[in-house]
C-alpha cells in the first residue's frame, strides 16, 4: 500500500513550500494538488493554479512523485498541457503522474461561458483528450484530428524523462470512463462518490466495493492483467479520515482488503472542508512504515 497526500493550492508559497518538503519528510509516497480554478465551497478564497504549483514543488521535493488530483478537459486543450507535462515530468526528474478525469459542473465547466455537456458528452471528450495525450507524449511530432481537438505537427522535444511517457491515472466510476482508463492507465483512481446504496460510511464503502467489481469487468473485457493497473482511492469522500489515528488506519485496512493499491487524503484544514488537526498527520506519519505493510 501506498499512500499519499493532497496539498490543495490555497497558500502563498512562501508558506506552502514547507508543507511540499513535509509531505516528503514525513514519509508519504505521493503528493498531489487539484486542477482547478476554483472549487466549490472555496470557490471565493485564495487559490493557485496547478502546474505552477508542481513546478514548485518539484524543485523543493526529491523523492516523493508528485500529481494532479485531477485535470480535466473543462479548460485545457491537450497540446500545450502536453508541453507543461513534459516540463512538469522534467523539472521532477521523471516523479510526475498525471492524474486525469472527464470533469465536473460547476465554476470550471462554465468559467470559458461554453455550454455545459452532459456526462456522457463529457466522458466522449476525455477519452479524446486523453487519446491524443497519450500521442503527443510518446511522439516527437503529432498530428491529428478529431471531433474535438487538433494538432498540427505539435513539437514534443525532447520527451518525457519517463518511458514511454508519464504515468496516467484515470479517475472513473462509470463503465465508458473506465473503459478509458483500462486503455490508457497505468492507475485507475475514484472517490466512489456517484454510489447509492445505504447511507453513511458503510454505504460508501459498499458503494466502492461494487466499482471495483465493475472496474474488474472492464479490465476483463480489455484484456489487461489486472495486476498492471494500480488502484487509488480517495479516502477522505466517505468521510475525512485524518479525524483519527484510528480512522485512517481502518479506512487503510478496508482500501487494502479491497485491493487498492494507493490512497489518497488530504492535508488538515484549519476549518471547513478537510478541517482537521497536523497533530494527527504528524502521528499517521509515524505509522506510515506499519500501514504500508498491513
Amino acid at each position: 500500500m501506498r499512500i499519499g497526500i493532497v496539498v490543495l493550492p490555497q497558500g502563498r508559497w512562501r508558506v506552502d513550500a514547507d508543507r511540499w518538503r513535509g509531505a516528503e519528510q514525513l514519509g508519504f509516497d505521493h503528493a498531489w494538488t487539484y486542477d482547478h480554478l476554483a472549487w466549490r465551497s472555496l470557490a471565493d478564497e485564495p487559490w493557485f493554479a496547478a502546474v505552477p504549483v508542481l513546478a514548485a514543488a518539484a524543485l523543493v521535493t526529491e523523492r516523493i512523485r508528485l500529481g494532479t488530483w485531477v485535470a480535466s478537459p473543462n479548460y485545457r486543450h491537450p497540446v500545450p498541457f502536453a508541453k507543461e507535462l513534459m516540463t512538469l515530468d522534467d523539472l521532477s526528474d521523471g516523479r510526475f503522474t498525471l492524474g486525469v478525469g472527464a470533469g465536473g459542473t460547476g465554476f470550471d465547466a462554465e468559467v470559458l461561458g461554453r455550454p455545459v455537456l452532459a456526462p456522457r458528452e463529457r466522458v466522449d471528450r476525455l477519452a479524446e483528450f486523453v487519446d491524443l495525450l497519450d500521442r503527443l507524449l510518446t511522439a516527437p511530432s503529432t498530428t491529428y484530428r478529431g471531433d474535438r481537438y487538433t494538432a498540427v505537427a505539435a513539437r514534443m522535444a525532447p520527451g518525457c524523462v519517463q518511458q514511454p511517457r508519464l504515468p496516467f491515472v484515470v479517475a472513473a466510476n462509470g463503465p465508458r470512463a473506465m473503459r478509458v482508463a483500462a486503455r490508457f492507465g497505468q492507475g485507475w483512481a475514484t472517490t466512489g462518490a456517484e454510489q447509492g446504496g445505504a447511507e453513511g460510511a458503510a454505504g460508501w464503502w459498499d458503494g466502492v466495493a461494487g466499482l471495483v467489481r465493475r472496474f474488474e469487468d472492464v479490465l476483463g473485457a480489455a484484456g489487461r492483467d489486472p495486476a498492471e493497473v494500480d488502484r487509488y482511492l480517495s479516502l477522505d469522500a466517505g468521510g475525512y479520515a485524518l479525524e483519527s489515528v484510528g480512522a485512517f488506519e481502518d479506512a487503510v485496512g478496508r482500501a487494502a482488503e479491497l485491493g487498492f493499491t494507493d490512497v489518497v487524503t488530504h492535508w488538515p484544514r484549519g476549518e471547513g472542508v478537510y478541517a482537521g488537526s497536523e497533530a494527527v498527520l504528524e502521528e499517521v506519519a509515524g505509522r506510515l512504515p506499519a500501514l504500508r505493510a498491513d
